[in-house]
């Protein structure tokens, strides 16, 4: 059997009304139906499952590689360079990225999404895998709202019944594997923060008083007014070393015109 290589699985099936050994040209064998899926007693159409097929195919590295995403700047695009040049060269870890494509942190052609840059936010990390899990395994959380507590067995088992025995023993083990292996990595208890509404203007303003009218200005003057009269004063100093002459003088200008 081919395994699958896609993000999601989008199961959508047509039996014929008539069975397919009367079609000419069949060679499907007793027991079988086009897909190769055992019969049994199904409705015609199957509906889509929300079950991502990208796995891991080393569970070890995967925290290591999360953490050094968040080290790294954003790329434009995710690719196999971009993950050797963060430290993971290896070929098994190539497959991060159809799993970061499955959980919404990248789009079909490896642009990081606003998932992605979200999760790059050590605050918040884990619960926006938790969020992108949630998403990715709709119908095994509808199974069970705690999967993310479930055994790696218990998990494998779920996934046969919701797969309907489509993949192999082998690639279940390791859909389950990925599973169990990011929900160590991420915080299904906690909430994330909502960013803070910004306050209304109106309400938050205190009404101003009216000011106080202004008084009236004086026109201010370096010069002497007398009487209504301005005189310009020009004093010639005479000459003296004695400070004694010049601060009687002052003074007597100051008795004089205050």
């Amino acid at each position: 059997m081919v395994e699958p290589q896609s993000s999601k699985l989008m199961v959508r099936v047509r039996f014929p009304s008539s069975p397919p050994s009367h079609r000419k040209g069949s060679r499907l064998t007793a027991g079988e139906t086009e897909t190769g899926i055992p019969a049994r007693t199904r409705p015609r159409y199957a509906l889509a499952m929300s079950l991502p097929t990208a796995y891991l195919n080393v569970f070890k590295n995967a925290g290591d590689i999360l953490q050094a995403i968040q080290a790294a700047q954003a790329p434009p695009r995710f690719t196999q360079k971009f993950l050797e040049g963060i430290g993971f060269p290896s070929s098994n870890d190539r497959t991060m990225i159809n799993v970061l494509k499955a959980l919404g942190f990248l789009d079909d052609s490896g642009v990081p999404t606003r998932r992605y840059h979200e999760y790059l936010d050590q605050t918040q990390s884990a619960l926006v895998l938790a969020e992108g899990m949630r998403e990715a395994y709709g119908d095994l959380f509808r199974v069970n709202k705690a999967a993310q507590n479930m055994t790696q067995s218990d998990v494998k088992n779920k996934m046969r019944t919701l797969s309907e025995g489509q993949f192999t023993d082998r690639v279940l083990t390791q859909m389950a594997g990925t599973f169990t292996t990011l929900a160590k990595l991420a915080d299904f208890d906690g909430e994330r923060a909502e960013a803070p509404e910004s306050p209304n203007e109106e309400e938050d303003e205190a009404p101003v008083p009216d000011a106080a009218p202004a008084a009236p200005r004086v026109p201010q003057s370096s010069k002497p007014v007398i009487g209504g009269l301005v005189y310009n004063i020009n004093i010639h100093l005479p000459e003296s070393r004695d400070p004694a002459v010049y601060d009687a003088l002052f003074r007597a200008l100051r008795e004089h015109l205050s």
